[in-house]
């Protein structure tokens, strides 16, 4: 993949946007945090909708009671999963927000036999899919912000951040450092899902960022090398798939990007289709074995 100055300089401009953006939603506190994500939760979810109503068509025609009632459900677990941390007027979110995905998930067969013709099966299938690809990655991704809150704070830094971080990052250097070494040495062509992709930048970016996320972890956080290779190692490799998944998605839609929102990087699908898949991994792992 030939290194195209004019490209690197639209992505590079719109990254910056992007980053103050995601690091105001991400730092300023716990509530700016369950915002972004419910902004990339919607976001997403549009895209999803346009993107398999191009591969099946029965999916563009749904009723728009099943569309917003399949995000609705989504977002009601979102809350769900943000344990004691979030409470308004005495109220838990999470109590609020198993009911919302209770009646929405509830409610679904439901509508597609009021106002669909027939009873249908696929398109039901195709949004739990997108509750599992989008809504169960993003409600993995509060979980951790949540019980890292309840964790306390470790030199100052809120606990609840340190994990969330250590996967957003991790993907960024991955995706940039690939870009890079791609761009200059990369000859092999990873997969033909997406050919720009090589295997000289796909693994370099790997190298890369696994090096700089555990030296960084180590020095600043004194964090366990061994947990910081493993956790960094699962981000880089699962976000690759995430990758790939998304770029299936768009060829077998016929579309380039699945949005606009971001010159040079596409939708939001586009921009987050690493994190939605490495997002759950990384949360499997640690509630399995940490």
């Amino acid at each position: 993949m030939a290194f195209n100055l004019q490209t690197f300089k639209t992505r590079a401009l719109t990254s910056v946007a992007f980053v103050i953006i995601m690091l105001g939603g991400l730092l300023i506190n716990h509530w700016t945090f369950l915002f972004l994500f419910t902004v990339i939760h919607f976001g997403c979810w549009l895209e999803y909708h346009k993107l398999i109503g191009k591969i099946e068509p029965e999916y563009k025609n749904i009723s728009s009671a099943h569309a917003f009632g399949v995000m609705l459900a989504g977002w009601g677990f979102m809350l769900w999963m943000t344990n004691d941390a979030y409470i308004v007027a005495g109220i838990k979110l999470s109590e609020a927000g198993w009911f919302l995905m209770l009646i929405n998930l509830l409610a679904l067969p439901v509508i597609e036999i009021l106002l669909s013709k027939n009873f249908n099966l696929k398109t039901l299938s195709i949004s739990l899919a997108g509750l599992l690809y989008i809504s169960f990655s993003c409600g993995c991704m509060i979980d951790m912000r949540s019980e890292g809150m309840i964790s306390g704070s470790f030199f100052g830094i809120d606990l609840g951040l340190v994990l969330p971080l250590l996967v957003i990052i991790t993907i960024w250097i991955n995706d940039t450092m690939a870009y890079i070494v791609g761009s200059f040495i990369g000859n092999t062509q990873l997969s033909s899902i997406s050919p720009k992709k090589t295997w000289e930048g796909t693994i370099g970016g790997v190298l890369l960022a696994v090096i700089t996320v555990t030296v960084c972890g180590y020095v600043f956080l004194k964090a366990d090398v061994v947990q910081l290779i493993i956790i960094s190692t699962i981000t880089c490799i699962a976000g690759i798939f995430g990758d790939l998944l998304e770029s299936k998605l768009k060829r077998l839609a016929g579309a380039k990007d699945s949005g606009n929102i971001m010159p040079g990087h596409g939708g939001f699908l586009d921009r987050f289709d690493s994190l939605l898949v490495a997002t759950i991994f990384v949360w499997l792992y640690i509630k399995l074995f940490l």
